[in-house]
């Protein structure tokens, strides 16, 4: 056993050579591209030779490589086999559904429980994930993916267009007759975003006022959103994410519109339970 490489290299050589591109086998592995390179470059200094030849934009398997992908096939399989042999298949598992916290919160949370008054009998499990690395086919049976849907390896159903929009407490709105009234303000950024305060400040033709304002940036939505919701600043967000806030409001009508959105994703190869199905289904209708 002890002669055998690290599970983590096998698996990433198993993606690799089956779907030729280190990019799709970092998607469907929840790993980066470089974390595939990596294992693999690794893997070949174990065995001791080459087992994929590197062109500018495609892969293809050695020889060597062609020669072992079948018992690394096989002896997958076999794994799964014993698995389900010994600990059998109950569908009892819970299925387990990965998005960022924002989404969560404030569009997932309510359609959760109208899901689980309607199926009491599904166990849920959800997993909070904020940066793009975070997420991966490997580990929830579906996700809800922002941006522009250019994933491998994924079935991917759109929840819609997205339309961004200022939001601020009560008190603040009541300042802000309109877009000019945003100087001296703070502006909360949200990283990670196509389009952020720039964009919306250009579409509303105040584009000159981002140097007149105070600036604020944080890593996820859920700390802009809190932050605006105690009076810290103005933030920027989705108009679907205002749906179950009460506590904030949008002080002008103007929005900007995104070409990001978010989606529903799960894994295309993956053999989808009764439960996940059932769930899948259901939050296409809940848009």
């Amino acid at each position: 056993m002890s002669q055998l490489p690290p599970l983590l290299w096998l698996q990433a050589f198993e993606s690799a050579a089956r779907t030729l591109s280190f990019t799709a086998a970092g998607n469907e592995l929840g790993v980066t591209q470089a974390a595939i390179s990596q294992r693999i470059r690794l893997l070949e200094d174990r065995v001791g030779q080459k087992l994929f030849v590197r062109h500018a934009r495609s892969l293809t398997l050695t020889p060597a490589g062609q020669a072992w992908l079948p018992s690394i096939h096989d002896a997958f399989a076999r794994i799964s086999e014993g698995t389900s042999e010994v600990f059998g298949v109950t569908s009892e598992q819970p299925v387990t559904l990965r998005s960022t916290p924002v989404i969560q919160q404030s569009w997932l949370a309510p359609r959760l429980i109208q899901l689980h008054r309607q199926c009491p009998h599904i166990s849920l499990r959800l997993v909070s994930a904020i940066w793009p690395d975070d997420f991966g086919p490997e580990g929830a049976d579906i996700e809800i993916r922002y941006g522009r849907g250019e994933w491998s390896g994924v079935e991917m159903w759109p929840l819609g267009n997205e339309q961004l929009l200022p939001v601020c407490s009560p008190d603040i709105a009541r300042t802000l007759t309109s877009p000019s009234d945003l100087a001296g303000h703070t502006l909360l950024h949200a990283v990670g975003f196509g389009v952020g305060w720039p964009g919306w400040l250009q579409t509303a033709g105040v584009a000159h006022l981002e140097p007149h304002c105070h600036a604020l940036t944080c890593d996820n939505q859920v700390i802009t959103l809190a932050l605006a919701s105690q009076s810290g600043g103005v933030a920027l967000t989705h108009r679907r994410l205002l749906e179950q806030r009460d506590d904030l409001v949008a002080p002008f009508s103007i929005s900007v519109p995104s070409e990001e959105r978010f989606w529903l994703v799960r894994p295309s190869r993956r053999q989808v339970s009764e439960d996940a199905e059932v769930v899948w289904q259901w939050l296409q209708k809940a848009i």
